[in-house]
């Protein structure tokens, strides 16, 4: 919907009736530029850096799940990969490509992802947070836990992308209060990712079989079955509470920058939201792909 410049001013030259419907014209055509249908929240589980440029099962997941949403208007990427003292946000304008691992072929080494960043996000963000205080960060930019799936599933790179750091402070039922705060973004076109791997234990990974799907260790295949079951039951104080569920889910998230991107996406579920998981195998022992889709 459209209103010129000349229909404006003749609405204004009305009696004070008529100045409350042109008022209330303008503010519906302003609340059609900012909402849009709800966007997903994703949680991907992003596995080897290679991934970024290997074509296999779990990028074609990536792929496909892309093609079941509209185009979103910018990005918010919640990765394993920024484990901070506090809540930072990236405010940059063009985000670096940070190369955040070593001993891997060149073309990983020297992969760019050129999306732009998104300011005004970042501010809207850290106010929705509040009282939380959010650390403007201009050093960070794109990790690769950000940008290994990104590339996949935004592959030109011309949706804007800011990403917002993990508190390694606070316990996961503190990040699932505050991606809840995060919710009325979805509704503005935002796409909300967080990037990690539910299972991950790098020091137990079988790297004889490093490329062995659907293998994992007795703990790791009992442990995928457990949080399978309480992800599609909604048991989110359960998963929350993962230190208490035994030593197989232990030994699964012996540590929790992997296990809490997963964490944010459960918070971004409404209540009568669908919850749909792809990717869903374990890999090299003792890591699985498992990622999800909320809405």
């Amino acid at each position: 919907m459209a209103l010129s410049r000349n229909a404006f001013i003749k609405l204004t030259a009305l009696s004070p009736l008529a100045m409350t419907g042109a008022f209330n014209v303008l503010q519906k055509l302003t609340d059609e530029l900012t909402a849009t249908e709800m966007m997903p929240a994703l949680f991907l589980g992003h596995g080897n850096p290679m991934n970024t440029i290997e074509d296999n099962e779990f990028v074609q997941g990536f792929k496909q799940i892309a093609t079941t949403y509209q185009k979103p208007t910018a990005i918010l990427c919640i990765s394993a990969h920024w484990y901070t003292k506090g809540t930072m946000v990236t405010v940059m304008e063009q985000p670096q490509t940070i190369h955040d691992f070593y001993g891997f072929p060149d073309e990983l080494a020297q992969f760019q992802y050129p999306a732009k960043g998104n300011p005004s996000l970042a501010k809207e963000t850290a106010d929705l947070l509040s009282p939380v205080e959010v650390i403007s960060n201009e050093d960070w930019g794109l990790d690769h836990g950000a940008w290994s799936v990104l590339t996949h599933i935004a592959p030109q790179a011309d949706i804007p992308v800011i990403q917002m750091s993990i508190d390694y402070q606070q316990p996961a039922s503190y990040h699932f209060a505050l991606a809840k705060k995060l919710q009325t973004l979805r509704s503005k076109g935002v796409l909300i990712v967080g990037s990690g791997n539910i299972i991950h234990n790098l020091g137990l990974v079988d790297f004889q079989n490093i490329d062995k799907v659907d293998y994992g260790y007795d703990w790791a295949l009992e442990a995928h079955t457990k949080l399978h079951q309480l992800i599609l039951d909604g048991d989110y104080n359960s998963l929350i509470d993962y230190q208490k569920l035994g030593k197989a889910v232990q030994l699964a998230i012996p540590t929790p920058d992997h296990y809490l991107p997963f964490i944010y996406t459960l918070g971004l579920k409404s209540e009568k939201e669908k919850i749909t998981l792809f990717n869903d195998k374990l890999l090299a022992g003792s890591l699985s792909m498992t990622s999800v889709k909320i809405g």
